[in-house]
């Protein structure tokens, strides 16, 4: 019986769809949505080296407001379902950090959309849901 599901969530139609499914198929387990930060993200926004530098801390926290207003649309959407979702977000590489949160918070099934992620860091990173279906010691379902 799964009891703690990870649900990655982003601003994309992908993990929206994502979380529906854990929400309709594990309403009594455990579920966190977890949005993760990519640090390669604040520091795109500084430009080309020798030019001036964009405000680190500045461009970390609208990177921070932008994951709450991510995961309280989660919750709006968990609530919806009558689910109590816990949500949290962290700063590192995308499907490394779900991986390692995975490990770390006794989560025993991991639910990710297909592609969240577009553009070029999508083509530089590979995929993010198959990185974490080979690398995650839990079993792992991609929404489509």
């Amino acid at each position: 019986m799964t009891r703690h599901v990870l649900v990655a969530v982003d601003s994309s139609a992908q993990s929206t769809d994502a979380l529906e499914f854990a929400c309709e198929e594990y309403s009594d387990a455990t579920i966190t949505a977890l949005y993760v930060l990519d640090p390669g993200d604040f520091y795109a926004v500084s430009g080309v080296e020798g030019t001036a530098m964009a405000n680190y801390d500045e461009v970390q926290r609208h990177h921070e407001e932008r994951a709450e207003q991510v995961l309280e649309e989660a919750r709006r959407q968990a609530a919806d379902h009558d689910v109590e979702l816990e949500t949290d977000h962290i700063v590192g590489s995308v499907s490394r950090s779900i991986v390692d949160y995975a490990d770390e918070h006794d989560v025993d099934h991991i639910i990710v959309g297909s592609h969240g992620r577009t553009g070029a860091s999508r083509i530089l990173l590979g995929s993010v849901a198959e990185t974490v279906a080979r690398r995650s010691p839990v079993p792992v379902t991609i929404v489509r």
